[in-house]
């Protein structure tokens, strides 16, 4: 059951918008998970240099954390090749799916806002701000260096931990989704090992920030992700116009400048078609997912 509940946070935190969180705490493992990845302190490290083995893996509660991390992680691998494959067929489709998923994730943190102030309001604009500003500031192209792959998996762990936002979300805002799930699909190793490293250090220290962050100040915590996700939207609107572009190191063309236009213009500017009423489909079934998501966590948090 365990592992099956790993799947079903990995297929989660694959889709921007969709938290792996959520699942952790709707399937009752949330605050087991929190408790566990804290446990890597001061005394498991005293384990750890003493060679006492089974004491660290008890200490960290290790059958736990192997068993979940191997659902996850086949989710997550056996997830990359279907949505590789979606992206390059079915781009419109998929871009309104997570744009319905975002929207109603965005709408779903507002409503754990306990209380309303000029702060929060204040912590939210920054957060729609900030991701606007990277997602039309930014180009499509982001750095494919070690350095950057560490940094985007050390950011992107920590939304694991967060109920309402999705790693895949953070990977969209660094401009790296469509380059994770291809390394993931391709079995990129030096990608991949950057990106795990990353993970590592932000489970074990940017977790702990984030984790304090959301217990002190939760109001105004859960304003600024909210805001990071509307943001966001910018970036996930599935009409794009290409006015330019780059070979990567694999030889394909890839985007490099895009900007929105609206269904309209799409034919007219692109020559293809705009999937227009499939795109409004695939928007409210992103959101519907959510909003059941969401009213089983309710349902099941009542039934306890």
């Amino acid at each position: 059951m365990l592992y099956l509940k790993g799947i079903a946070m990995g297929g989660a935190d694959v889709v921007p918008g969709v938290s792996g969180g959520t699942i952790a705490f709707i399937t009752g493992i949330y605050e087991k998970l929190l408790n566990s990845i804290k446990s890597f302190d001061i005394e498991a490290l005293k384990f750890l240099k003493s060679f006492e083995i089974k004491a660290l893996w008890e200490h960290v509660n290790g059958t736990f954390l192997v068993v979940l991390f191997a659902g996850i992680a086949t989710s997550v691998l056996s997830l990359a090749n279907i949505i590789t494959y979606l992206l390059n067929n079915h781009p419109i489709q998929v871009w309104a799916f997570f744009f319905g998923l975002i929207v109603i994730s965005a709408l779903i943190i507002l409503r754990e806002i306990k209380k309303w102030s000029f702060g929060v309001v204040l912590s939210m604009i920054a957060g729609i701000a900030i991701a606007y500003f990277i997602t039309a500031t930014s180009p499509a192209e982001t750095p494919d260096e070690p350095w950057f792959m560490f940094i985007a998996g050390a950011v992107a762990i920590c939304a694991m931990i967060l109920p309402g936002i999705s790693g895949s979300f953070i990977l969209l805002l660094f401009g790296k989704y469509e380059y994770v799930i291809s390394a993931l699909k391709d079995f990129r190793i030096a990608d991949l090992i950057f990106l795990a490293l990353g993970c590592a250090v932000g489970l074990l220290s940017f977790a702990r920030l984030v984790s304090w962050l959301f217990k002190k100040f939760h109001n105004l915590t859960v304003g600024l992700l909210s805001g990071f996700m509307i943001g966001s939207l910018n970036k996930v609107w599935p009409w794009k116009d290409t006015l330019e572009t780059y070979i990567d190191r694999h030889g394909e063309i890839k985007p490099l400048f895009q900007v929105n236009i609206l269904p309209t213009e799409y034919l007219e500017r692109t020559g293809g078609e705009p999937f227009f009423l499939e795109a409004i489909a695939f928007a409210a079934f992103g959101f519907l997912l959510v909003l059941g998501i969401d009213r089983l966590a309710a349902y099941l948090s009542s039934e306890k």
